[in-house]
């Protein structure tokens, strides 16, 4: 897994998934290409936190991440992973860009690196994919642990529910996708689970 080998331990994390119905390749597809629009919720938690309005709304979410400060940590067949240095507990995130070769190895006391996946893998069910999202979060020193810690009991919880209604809407992509490609044979169906 790429997030093994660029946050291997942290100090807080959560991880969420959900089964679709389409190929590994077009649920994945769907999870780099799923907009802000289509996760309103996402856009509202969002500027409650940053305190403006994303005006990229039908550009690719992860794109919106890359101009914020994510870096493309890697990507495979089966996974993309994304990471950013920063001070999250401060008003405006402390972020500070480094390249994905110096993300792994960033040790500045004060900040906590966090990388987040999208992964898929072939579900048990047939034609179906489980779709998942880990996030990981790792704190430099101890006075930014203890900062972050604090934070995160309160983010926590919208943390969540952003990441599940990503994977929602990436499902609902991935479906829609599916679909559309097999309107042309009545013999496939795609549908979310």
């Amino acid at each position: 897994m790429i997030l093994d080998s660029h946050l291997p331990h942290s100090h807080a994390s959560e991880r969420h998934e959900r089964r679709v119905i389409a190929s590994p390749a077009a649920t994945l597809a769907a999870a780099r290409a799923f907009t802000p629009r289509e996760v309103p919720l996402s856009v509202v938690l969002v500027a409650l936190r940053t305190g403006r309005l994303s005006r990229s709304l039908d550009r690719p979410l992860l794109e919106g991440f890359e101009r914020a400060g994510f870096v493309l940590l890697d990507e495979a067949a089966d996974e993309v992973a994304y990471g950013v240095v920063g001070r999250f507990w401060t008003p405006t995130g402390g972020v500070v860009r480094v390249s994905a070769e110096e993300f792994a190895s960033f040790a500045e006391p004060g900040y906590a690196r966090a990388a987040f996946n999208f992964r898929v893998e072939r579900d048990a069910r047939p034609g179906a994919t489980l779709l998942s999202t880990e996030t990981r979060i790792l704190a430099t020193d101890e006075a930014a642990r203890r900062s972050f810690l604090r934070y995160w009991r309160v983010i926590h919880p919208g943390s969540a529910l952003i990441r599940r209604v990503w994977l929602r809407a990436i499902a609902r992509r991935a479906a829609q996708t599916s679909a559309d490609s097999a309107s042309s044979s009545p013999s496939t169906s795609a549908s979310v689970v």
